[in-house]
């Protein structure tokens, strides 16, 4: 089989494997024929999975797919949604971007009521920070790498499909308010987390997945609207450039990245290397870095490819993981089968057959993981 349709196969099973994932933990419902998501839980798991899952749809004019993502769409807000804050918001990027392909009134008016909500009642920091609030705690104070992929994407494509400025420009500041606290301008990677209280960022953590969202998040924002005003486009391109050198060197020979960047010993992980290997093919696309690193990309889609398992789980994925106040946090977070872990590798091939043809024929794809 040519190594672009073995691609495409591997990308259907992970898709397969996101639909059957019921929650984090319970393991995977049957397959009966119909492709249903499965997931419960409305917050950013799934929402980050259902954006990856959307991405393939398209690629393959799947309507079977967008029907089902209109399905859990419309049983979870016929079920009543959770509190709003900053990871019950993922899930509204999948449905902005579906608002598209669907005439859904209510769904048109959800996203218009969130992105309004998110401007005008999110708690912020100092300095009009978006304070990370997440289900668990307010977490006064703080901006947290995610916030970037978990709402200021969906309230920069909100603001180009409703025609609101206001809204792509409060998404572009986020960007870059972010990047005044978080972004080390020493490494050039991103820390974990910023406190206002105390200012400092916690346990100095350069947390793989979370450079990963970063990774993601800023060619995304530059496609998700078009036009990133030309000052602020210009900054957040020199950091992400800063930033992808900066991962290109810490990249292990096996293509993979780890847990804790700089911490070679710590844990491989498999979200994080497909982040940035599809941060850096978009950035590649786009012209905001160059062919050289086309190179550390082929390294880790092969590393990538080679830990997804026979019922198209992505393994070595660790747990959703809180801001850590020393290193030992990180290490001793456990492996997952997660909604976001099968995204991340569905955007990287996703990306791969696009239009970059180039690299499938490269890489040797091989059989799944036993």
């Amino acid at each position: 089989m040519p190594a672009s349709e073995k691609i495409a196969e591997t990308l259907q099973m992970v898709a397969l494997g996101l639909c059957r994932l019921k929650g984090i933990g319970e393991g995977l419902a049957p397959v009966d024929g119909k492709v249903k998501i499965q997931f419960d839980e409305w917050d950013w798991e799934v929402g980050v999975g259902l954006y990856g899952f959307y991405k393939q749809a398209i690629l393959n004019d799947d309507k079977a797919a967008i029907d089902a993502l209109v399905d859990w769409f419309d049983w979870q807000i016929g079920r009543g949604l959770p509190p709003r804050q900053i990871n019950s918001t993922a899930p509204m990027l999948p449905l902005v971007m579906l608002l598209g392909h669907v005439d859904r009134p209510a769904f048109r008016d959800l996203v218009e009521d969130w992105a309004d909500w998110l401007v005008n009642s999110l708690p912020k920091t100092e300095d009009g920070g978006f304070q990370h609030v997440v289900k668990e705690r307010l977490n006064e104070g703080e901006l947290w790498d995610d916030t970037l992929f978990m709402a200021c994407l969906f309230l920069a494509r909100a603001g180009k499909v409703f025609g609101r400025q206001d809204w792509i420009d409060e998404a572009v500041y986020q960007f870059l308010i972010h990047a005044r606290y978080l972004a080390d301008p020493v490494s050039s990677l991103w820390y974990h987390g910023w406190t206002f209280n105390g200012r400092h960022n916690f346990a100095q953590a350069f947390w793989g997945r979370g450079n990963a969202w970063i990774t993601v998040a800023i060619p995304e924002l530059f496609e998700l609207i078009d036009a990133v005003p030309e000052p602020a486009a210009r900054y957040l391109k020199r950091v992400y450039v800063a930033q992808v050198e900066a991962l290109a060197a810490l990249q292990r020979p096996d293509g993979m990245w780890t847990t804790l960047l700089i911490d070679p010993s710590s844990p491989i992980e498999t979200s994080a290397t497909a982040g940035f290997a599809y941060g850096m093919l978009r950035g590649i696309d786009l012209g905001l870095i160059g062919e050289e690193l086309r190179t550390t990309c082929d390294r880790a889609i092969a590393a990538v490819l080679q830990r997804i398992d026979a019922a198209g789980i992505v393994r070595e994925v660790s747990d959703g993981t809180a801001m850590g106040h020393d290193l030992e946090h990180y290490l001793k977070i456990g492996n997952v089968a997660a909604p976001y872990g099968q995204a991340l590798v569905m955007l990287l091939l996703v990306e791969i057959l696009k239009g970059n043809d180039a690299i499938s024929r490269k890489v040797a794809v091989p059989s799944p993981a036993e």
